[in-house]
């Protein structure tokens, strides 16, 4: 193989299996792509360059005696800076854990080893998983490999750099509001946030080592990749009950349906509510769906009758009683990493400003939980929930957009963002069009469809319905046949 840092993670895991290339070739061609690329993106934050070229040598030499250890034998991945990783640095991108080394892998990390994986290093992150881009105390910001001077978005911002950039086959996150599927949309790849509780987070940082354990709703754990067949090979190897965290429910993996996406029900929207998008974007959605029209494919536009504004501001509630305790976070802790939310409700244009500003409706909570409150909002989620349930009972899928803009220049956070003509508040642009399936718990895929006139590219948000992950993944990767296709960046 002539370019082994631009194959899936699936045909590379074939390709050692069938020792038409070593583990160690595909290892020092990743590890070579880092050395060329890394300085100028700073996807990786730590490399475990050593350890990692021993499993390589050990892969081989396993299979020369018959030994297959797992779907991903040999393979080199990496593992979002959120997740714990035993005898490697985990610093969350938190200057108070910048030396911190894990006695236990998270959950998600040892499976993905038990299946063969090498672990190549960690990728970079927002500090504490905050924020739209990959901004941190502890390592350089994180560069998009589209351009320079534009975020990868957040908070896996260094694993979607990594995957467009061939640094690595398979990148392990999380995605709390979003920080699996905007990088995935601003970096052109794949990503999968799956239902919530499908995959167990524990080892995931928040919580900050020694912390309650408060953060038992909306965190999912995903892969980013470069198809989806990659993203389907992750979710079947990290998925599934764990005597640690006793609320993951003990269900396999559905099975799909056999049937040709010509019989199924297609839904598409190019914007909702109150919230515009980027004309690029609507226009890039508006030819998916002729294309899959043309294919024969039936696809109806359609918007929910759903509340999103409600969603928007259940989210942000239940995003507070959670963070307050898995972060151990105090007063000044909050003021300093939440103040710019503030700024988001007097930026952009008058319509928006009419809204309120929603993402500080969580901060008074921050600072005076109650227990009523909280149980007030839990019971909001379910009605919310249930709403989201029935809109898409109909349909086997919904295509939406993934944000209001594709990827943006470096900015302060809180720095209202153009979309066309209109200013928008920093974290309604990144987050409007993503948070309500992190409160609602609904598994959505992103897979890239096409770029702007600027060359950046754009992605599109697939919906499907709880606990139907693979009858999703299966969707998404026949509409990817039809309208998706990776491109690597330029010069890469």
């Amino acid at each position: 193989m002539s370019e082994p840092v631009f194959a899936t993670a699936s045909q590379l895991a074939q390709m050692i299996r069938n020792r038409q290339v070593s583990a160690v070739e595909v290892l020092d061609a990743h590890l070579a792509q880092i050395a060329k690329h890394n300085s100028k993106l700073n996807a990786v934050c730590t490399l475990n360059e050593d350890k990692a070229r021993n499993q390589a040598k050990q892969s081989d030499e396993a299979l020369l005696r018959g030994e297959n250890w797992g779907a991903l034998h040999g393979v080199p991945i990496t593992i979002k800076d959120l997740f714990e990783t035993s005898g490697l640095r985990t610093t969350a991108g938190a200057a108070s854990l910048k030396n911190y080394i894990p006695q236990n892998d998270a959950t998600a990390v040892s499976r993905l080893r038990a299946a063969g994986a090498i672990l190549l290093g960690k990728t970079n992150v927002g500090d504490l998983a905050g924020g739209y881009q990959g901004l941190n105390d502890v390592f350089p910001r994180v560069n998009n490999p589209w351009n320079l001077n534009y975020t990868p978005g957040g908070t896996s911002s260094g694993g979607a750099a990594a995957i467009a950039a061939g640094l690595s086959a398979l990148d392990l996150c999380s995605d709390f509001g979003g920080s699996i599927r905007q990088p995935a949309h601003f970096c052109g790849i794949y990503g999968i946030k799956p239902t919530d509780r499908r995959v167990p987070t524990t080892g995931h940082i928040p919580e900050v080592p020694g912390a309650p354990r408060g953060l038992r709703q909306m965190l999912t754990v995903g892969g980013l990749a470069r198809s989806v067949e990659d993203l389907g090979l992750c979710l079947k190897l990290i998925a599934g009950a764990d005597p640690r965290q006793p609320e993951i429910p003990p269900i396999p993996l559905d099975c799909p349906t056999s049937q040709p996406l010509q019989n199924r029900r297609i839904a598409w929207a190019d914007e909702w509510s109150l919230y515009p998008v980027a004309e690029e974007i609507r226009l890039a959605l508006e030819s998916a769906a002729t294309k899959l029209a043309q294919a024969e494919v039936p696809i109806e536009k359609y918007v929910p009758n759903f509340d999103f504004p409600a969603a928007w501001k259940t989210y942000y509630k239940l995003a507070a009683y959670n963070l307050i305790y898995s972060q151990s976070l105090t007063v000044a802790d909050i003021w300093k990493n939440l103040a710019f939310l503030f700024r988001d409700g007097t930026q952009g244009d008058r319509n928006f400003r009419k809204l309120g500003n929603i993402p500080s409706i969580g901060l008074p909570i921050s600072l005076n939980p109650t227990l009523k409150g909280y149980f007030e909002t839990l019971t909001e989620r379910d009605r919310l929930i249930a709403e989201m349930d029935e809109a898409l009972a109909q349909w086997d899928a919904w295509l939406c957009p993934v944000a209001m803009t594709t990827a943006f220049t470096h900015r302060e956070r809180g720095t209202s963002i153009r979309v066309d003509d209109c200013s928008v508040p920093y974290s309604m642009a990144s987050g409007a069009y993503v948070v309500p399936f992190n409160l609602t718990g609904h598994p959505a895929v992103v897979l890239p469809i096409g770029q702007t006139q600027d060359g950046l590219p754009i992605g599109m948000q697939i919906v499907g319905k709880r606990w139907q992950d693979i009858e999703l993944l299966v969707i998404a990767q026949e509409i990817d046949r039809i309208v998706g296709q990776f491109q690597r960046p330029p010069d890469y």
